[in-house]
């Protein structure tokens, strides 16, 4: 085995014979792949743009047949091991890589040995062009686990058998260096393998519509055309990021439990909120967090927290404007392992929110979003203008973020406090452009790869005041922020 420029006396040599023939024909034509991949710099460049969208920077990846470690390079990573069973291709990737402080392994990655003898876990693991050079791909994915933790996402790129053709063509004609292996597994197929190992598939990507290279033409078309819904099902390449099903990632014992109410001219709800709030165990803490009401809401829930001094409710005046700002303010105060945020108009019924809490803590999800649009509602909840639009975001977030989602517009979600703040950390990447809260968590929780699951909910009539809403201003500002985060998720 090589690490970096030093040999070990470990080695994990190939242990079928299909490894052992794509052993040698790499070892072989090292040289040759290598200047393949200079030739097709705008292909592999297309590739690395893609990845880098759903790497976040900083964290630890694992590159399963990693061949001359370009791509491994040009993440941004705190650490990086690379695996390959050519020593040829190694070497080259040593030479080219070894001043980032990048490691790399000659081994076999369908013997299990290799993923214990790494010691350590991995925050991204990736498989790019090599699910169809293995023998066995479940027994590798199943070895995976062995690398990996709660938050561990597995990436797998392969080419699509629409493309089977036109690629054996391009290797005919010398364009494309020719696979010793070609096992032309398909999406669906790699989806059923990676179940039956114990991962779940939370979204997928497809990649390059336009594979030839023809400069900014082609970024151009890939980038807009090529992720355009039907059209985006012929794309050259079939993206999946999958989590480990094995392991939790909540505390033992019961979690403690954040509860955020965002209140703003809702006096006359608070009462009947605070007696319907369930018990959600001995650390539940609730966060009233009033908002520059221009009614009694502040007198009210002071006196309502009075009267309950055995309860672990607190009381927060919003520094600034929106339900956004009284969201992330609350959040950042914030003590329990789950954060969720409950609107104060109770159209949302209170009783609800044990339903979120067990999606979370038996790993069903991630981040579990309220969803109005399932049961019949009340005749006066939602008017005709607002169900249409409800319908029409739902159809454009679940485009961008590649999970279904059917209503981003409610007000109730959960999630994990430790997700939470790395979502904060890379609020950057979007930006501070949310004053309504939900969908700064949707495309967070996108960009971190959440498994984010609808919880179905009743939907009531509001009985007091009116809706903080604006259907055509904000609505307008909807799509504004729709549009910029398409850039950011879809359009790469």
């Amino acid at each position: 085995m090589i690490e970096t420029n030093h040999f070990s006396t470990t080695d994990f040599k190939p242990i079928s014979l299909t490894a052992l023939n794509v052993q040698d024909f790499y070892n072989r034509n090292a040289a040759r792949v290598d200047k393949s991949h200079r030739r097709n710099r705008g292909y592999y460049s297309e590739l690395e743009k893609i990845l880098r969208s759903v790497v976040l920077p900083g964290q630890k990846v694992l590159d399963l047949g990693c061949g001359n470690g370009d791509l491994l390079a040009a993440l941004n990573v705190s650490e990086g091991m690379g695996i390959d069973l050519s020593e040829e291709m190694i070497k080259i990737a040593c030479r080219k890589h070894n001043h980032l402080g990048i490691s790399f392994l000659v081994g076999d990655i369908e013997d299990s040995r290799i993923y214990s003898y790494l010691q350590r876990q991995f925050d991204v693991i990736i498989l790019r062009n090599v699910i169809t050079e293995i023998h066995d791909v479940q027994a590798v994915f199943e070895a995976l686990h062995e690398v990996c933790h709660a938050r561990t996402r597995v990436i797998v790129f392969s080419y699509s058998r629409v493309w089977q053709i036109p690629l054996q063509i391009a290797e005919q004609l010398g364009i494309k260096v020719q696979n010793p292996v070609n096992n032309w597994l398909s999406s669906d197929m790699v989806g059923e393998i990676l179940h039956l190992a114990d991962f779940e598939i939370v979204r997928s990507i497809n990649h390059q519509i336009f594979p030839l290279n023809m400069g900014r033409l082609t970024s151009w078309i890939n980038r807009y055309v090529g992720n355009l819904p039907i059209i985006n099902q012929f794309a050259l390449m079939f993206g999946i990021i999958a989590r480990p099903l094995r392991c939790r990632h909540f505390p033992s014992g019961d979690p403690a439990i954040s509860v955020v109410i965002p209140c703003r001219n809702e006096s006359g709800h608070i009462e009947s909120l605070a007696n319907r709030l369930p018990d959600l165990g001995p650390e539940m803490e609730v966060i009233w967090v009033e908002g520059n009401s221009t009614d009694d809401t502040a007198e009210t829930i002071k006196e309502v927290i009075a009267r309950h001094p055995e309860k672990k409710w607190r009381f927060l005046k919003q520094p600034g404007r929106g339900k956004g700002d009284a969201v992330r303010y609350a959040f950042a105060l914030a003590r329990g392992d789950i954060l969720m945020i409950l609107d104060a108009d109770i159209t949302v019924p209170p009783e609800d929110l044990p339903k979120f809490v067990n999606l979370l803590t038996n790993g069903k999800a991630e981040f579990v979003n309220g969803c109005r649009l399932v049961y019949p509602m009340d005749e006066k909840s939602m008017r005709f203008l607002n169900l249409l639009g409800n319908l029409f975001f739902a159809a454009l977030f679940s485009f961008l973020l590649g999970q279904k989602v059917r209503d981003t517009l409610c007000g109730t979600k959960a999630l994990w406090h430790e997700d939470y703040r790395r979502i904060s950390e890379n609020r950057s990447y979007f930006g501070d452009f949310d004053p309504f809260g939900d969908f700064d968590l949707l495309f967070g929780a996108s960009r971190l790869n959440l498994k984010i699951m609808d919880m179905p909910i009743r939907y009531g009539e509001r009985t007091y005041g009116t809706t903080n809403i604006s259907r055509f201003s904000d609505g307008a500002l909807l799509l504004r922020m729709c549009a910029y985060a398409a850039k950011k998720l879809k359009f790469i």
